[in-house]
């Protein structure tokens, strides 16, 4: 039984155990019936917008497809490749894969599995084979929603096999796998960040030579482990040294080089005043602290931890010592630093630089050095809806286009390239600034946005509020054949999508072609500086030794 009604606290809790199960898959059915509601929405959309009939800027930096994305981030407050996956995922639920879009549009289909569908199905470009997939998949994705998503992807390869053998996704060989990723700002709470890849094993070589040698090049009082020596060589070398600094106490150490990680690159930290003047952590380096007191020295130990305890507790109650604020390094995905690691980041020759207050209006186009690091501290990331691209890279843009509007920090913000472009040169897009940095972004269709800067949510104490700028001169014209300063690329969108298709096509025709081995009944091979022949049966055979005796 599956009842509307049911999210009333009341009602749930006088329902048995079995009617709750019932709703649960009841909601689960509904949600995905509202997600492929939506989904249909945007297919159509992108049908009035972005096809060939109704497309005029195919060949535009920014296409249709990107304006009508840029709508959808400011619409479901999610990134720009988030939403070109959704409409991906639209357009083949509306063409491609119509019947499977049926089952999702009723909710038989959770959108995990549609969302595998696509990924696997993708390179298939037969009409014929892509209607044979579509009939099939329809049928049997229902009863693959209990499989895990390895199982779900083997399935999806069986039958895309069947019907399109070079549209199977394959594995590219290890060379081809190259890559190196510095993790994302989900995982750095802790002052750390990962980072993982694949390099070739010449590369590989290099590498483990060199941090040995740097890891091993400081003195015996250093306090670190041998894995973070190594890890701290990483970012020496991308600083460029080749020695990495001990990080002894004794001044007079012959190690204490400077490596560049403090004074050679330069990485923006923001912080505030307080988080300068923190100490640094003697036991910030090392091993884990652990308890190696012997058993002869238990009621020693349980003495002096019972001391440490007091001190603690009528420290806590006489002083209230306010908590230590971390720092921020936009450029690396908001990634936090604590204060202790920034209090060793500074003891290494970093440069402190005060943010100043917003300044008046400045009569030139691009804003001074100072107004710029005010605009990028305030902002944080790119000021658009659902863009969370550091500011540090993003241009920095006039609200009211320069010389209309001044150049001030009410009326200059952050906006990554992208949406700079849409901003400046796609009709209906628009915005206006507030002194105190919110962006009200209006899209074509008239619905308005706003954002915060996301300093005013980490900094809560920093008033990062100007005065008003002064009014316009004039009203803002837009310039006879504006748009013909857009930028633009070589190949449109769907042809580069097609190129993508049809290379990985033919990378899976020759992978094929290769394991198909010509399969002869006998083979005969004369053995070097020898006149005995042997004869072998082809692969998969077990070899014919004659009548040779022992050891063949």
């Amino acid at each position: 039984m599956f009842d509307a009604s049911l999210p009333d606290p009341g009602r749930l809790a006088r329902l048995s155990d079995g009617e709750l199960i019932d709703a649960v898959t009841g909601w689960a059915r509904a949600s995905a019936a509202a997600e492929a509601r939506k989904v249909a929405a945007i297919a159509e959309l992108h049908q009035r917008l972005c096809t060939d009939a109704a497309a005029t800027h195919a060949f535009w930096v920014c296409d249709d497809c990107d304006a009508l994305a840029a709508q959808l981030s400011c619409a479901l407050t999610i990134n720009h490749g988030r939403a070109l996956s959704q409409i991906e995922l639209a357009t083949a639920m509306r063409h491609r894969l119509p019947k499977v879009g049926a089952k999702f549009l009723a909710g038989d289909i959770p959108i995990s599995t549609v969302t595998s569908i696509l990924a696997r199905t993708e390179l298939v470009t037969d009409e014929r084979a892509l209607a044979q997939l579509d009939s099939k998949l329809s049928e049997r994705a229902v009863a693959w929603g209990s499989l895990t998503k390895y199982s779900l992807e083997k399935a999806l390869d069986v039958w895309v096999d069947r019907f399109d053998p070079d549209a199977v996704k394959r594995t590219r060989s290890s060379s081809r796998g190259c890559y190196f990723t510095v993790g994302s700002g989900s995982d750095n709470a802790d002052g750390t960040t990962t980072v993982h890849g694949r390099v070739s094993n010449a590369d590989a070589a290099i590498m483990e030579q060199r941090i040995a040698s740097m890891a091993r090049n400081v003195c015996e009082d250093d306090p670190r482990t041998l894995d973070q020596r190594r890890s701290a060589a990483i970012g020496a070398i991308h600083a460029g040294s080749m020695f990495l600094a001990c990080a002894c106490d004794n001044p007079d150490c012959t190690a204490k080089v400077d490596d560049g990680r403090g004074s050679s690159f330069v990485v923006h930290v923001i912080a505030d005043r307080e988080s300068l003047d923190a100490p640094q952590d003697p036991l910030l380096h090392g091993d884990d602290v652990k308890d190696t007191e012997s058993a002869g020295d238990t009621e020693s130990a349980e003495h002096t931890e019972t001391t440490e305890h007091t001190e603690t507790t009528e420290h806590t109650e006489t002083t209230t010592e306010p908590r230590r604020k971390a720092a921020l390094i936009p450029a690396a995905r908001n990634a936090i630093l604590p204060p202790a690691m920034l209090a060793e980041l500074i003891a290494q020759g970093a440069t402190i630089r005060f943010v100043g207050d917003p300044t008046g209006a400045e009569d030139h186009y691009r804003p001074s050095t100072a107004l710029q690091r005010f605009i990028r501290s305030r902002d944080i990331t790119c000021r658009f809806p659902g863009c969370d691209r550091p500011a540090a890279h993003a241009d920095i843009d006039h609200t009211t286009a320069w010389p209309c509007g001044v150049t001030h920090s009410a009326n200059c913000k952050c906006y990554c390239r992208l949406h700079h472009l849409i901003k400046t040169f796609w009709p209906g897009f628009s915005d206006a600034q507030h002194p105190d940095g919110t962006v009200v972004v209006t899209t074509p269709t008239g619905h308005a946005y706003s954002t915060k800067p996301l300093s005013g949510l980490i900094f809560p104490g920093w008033d990062t509020a100007a005065e008003s700028p002064p009014p316009p001169a004039q009203a803002t014209q837009p310039s006879v054949g504006r748009h013909l300063k857009m930028p633009t690329r070589r190949r449109s969108r769907a042809q580069n999508r097609a190129a993508r298709i049809k290379a990985e096509r033919m990378r899976n025709a020759a992978l094929r072609a290769s394991q198909v081995r010509p399969v002869a009944s006998r083979q005969t091979y004369r053995a070097e500086n020898s006149h005995d022949e042997y004869t072998f049966r082809p692969a998969g055979h077990e070899p014919d030794y004659g009548n040779d005796p022992p050891p063949f």
